[in-house]
């Protein structure tokens, strides 16, 4: 098996990975990069698109799928394979992104039926097989909805490749736990936090509470950049908890009753998401399944509130706090966010927090990094902002397991791997995990 790495190799973006084996092509992911990550042009490829057998589908974020279109626009026809939640996000996501992209409207609907007839849903945890003696199985890597971690074998051969794709955090929101891994070979594993540790995500929750608290107090308006696919969600369920669990009304008096501050969220893609989330109420894990079969849904409550068209997203723009903001992209990388921060950054009644991962020279990095500095700047459309706004970064929220969530899953596995190659990460991020792993026994590359 040879593999050669197209995108996210030495960063966070842009995943794109060429396995080849027995005389097939397969590609796992094919994502699009962001910020300053580099982007490989299809034309610099060893193999053309036209001959890329399969394409597997780690999960349904744009960073893994989003040069799917400039892939079938290029001739691919073969068969796309993924989870069925991620089957069922697929064209949503993918519908939204070539909105932004400069892809004729006839061009996007031929591209939308394309992707939906070449993709198909398989379960988690069976065995598949392909052509020429190639095998896969599918597992739950508790990244968002959908998400799984992918092992190739030769079944003549035995040898085997991982590739982890996303991995997450146990005891997120809605989510099943990530799986352990069945042995393999060679481990092709993302290393996004290697370098650090998240706050306790068992208290995330009580951080969230104080913080709307906090920043509620004068009445201003929280702005939080979140991604429509996954972090959203996630982010409703847990105000569902603050709001409607009598542990949290007590000790959250402030966010109760006539206090409560109205929650929107301003994202036609995070609407739909939602939509599609609780019409896949059979792959949550227990606790939402139980929170619903209680008749409490977990990802709804009253006083949230949907801005679906963009004349109502203007009047938000210019209305008074208090009040919750959720918009895309998590990143600040464009959506509706943009005129949030835009009109709202230079106000010190205003708090942005940032639960996610901002990658280097995106707007939501810049901001992260000189928020705390005098006079700190960042550029929206050519207009420079001060940024007045208080500042928070919760990682607790982080959809990635961080350097402890990765070494237990790659030590779940029952053998070591032969050897692990880190991708997925910032140069720091690659070589503290590469130095913890090679500490506890694993041959790194």
């Amino acid at each position: 098996m040879k593999i050669t790495h197209l995108g996210a190799e030495t960063c966070v973006t842009g995943s794109c990975h060429l396995l080849q084996a027995n005389g097939l092509n397969i590609m796992v992911d094919c994502g699009m990069a962001q910020g300053s990550d580099p982007s490989n042009a299809m034309e610099n490829w060893p193999i053309k698109p036209t001959e890329i057998d399969y394409l597997f589908l780690t999960h349904a974020h744009i960073d893994h799928i989003g040069r799917v279109p400039e892939l079938i626009q290029n001739g691919f026809k073969g068969e796309i394979i993924c989870s069925h939640p991620t089957k069922a996000l697929l064209v949503p996501m993918l519908g939204d992104a070539m909105k932004f992209a400069d892809i004729p409207k006839d061009d996007v609907r031929t591209v939308k039926k394309a992707i939906d007839d070449l993709s198909w849903g398989f379960e988690c945890g069976e065995p598949f097989d392909l052509q020429k003696g190639i095998s896969f199985k599918l597992k739950r890597a508790g990244h968002i909805l959908g998400s799984c971690f992918i092992r190739f074998e030769d079944k003549e051969t035995g040898y085997s490749v991982l590739f982890s794709g996303d991995l997450g955090a146990k005891d997120t929101p809605i989510l099943v736990d990530p799986e352990p891994p069945d042995p393999a070979d060679l481990v092709v594993m993302e290393s996004t936090y290697g370098d650090r540790l998240h706050d306790d995500r068992t208290k995330r929750i009580n951080r969230l509470g104080q913080v709307l608290t906090r920043s509620l107090s004068d009445n201003g308006k929280v702005f939080i950049p979140a991604f429509s696919l996954g972090r959203i969600q996630e982010l409703i369920y847990e105000m569902d908890r603050l709001f409607l669990d009598p542990v949290y009304k007590e000790m959250f008096p402030a966010l109760q009753g006539n206090k409560r501050p109205p929650v929107f969220v301003d994202s036609p893609l995070g609407l739909e998401i939602t939509k599609i989330y609780s019409s896949l109420s059979e792959y949550w894990d227990k606790e939402a399944r139980k929170l619903q079969h209680k008749g409490d849904h977990p990802i709804d409550f009253n006083g949230l509130y949907a801005v679906e068209n963009y004349r109502d997203h203007l009047k938000l723009c210019d209305a008074k706090g208090p009040a919750i903001i959720l918009a895309g992209s998590g990143m600040c990388t464009g959506g509706r966010i943009l005129d949030h921060l835009a009109k709202g950054i230079e106000d010190p009644k205003n708090d942005i927090l940032f639960v996610g991962y901002q990658a280097a020279g995106t707007p939501g990095r810049i901001i992260q990094d000189y928020a705390d500095k005098p006079d700190g700047y960042v550029y929206f459309d050519d207009s420079r902002k001060t940024i007045n706004a208080k500042v928070h970064n919760l990682t607790g929220y982080s959809a990635h397991a961080d350097q402890k969530g990765l070494v237990n899953w790659i030590e779940s596995m029952h053998e070591k791997p032969g050897a692990i190659k880190l991708v997925h990460g910032e140069e720091s991020a690659r070589k503290v995990l590469g130095e913890v792993l090679e500490q506890l026994g694993y041959t790194v590359h």
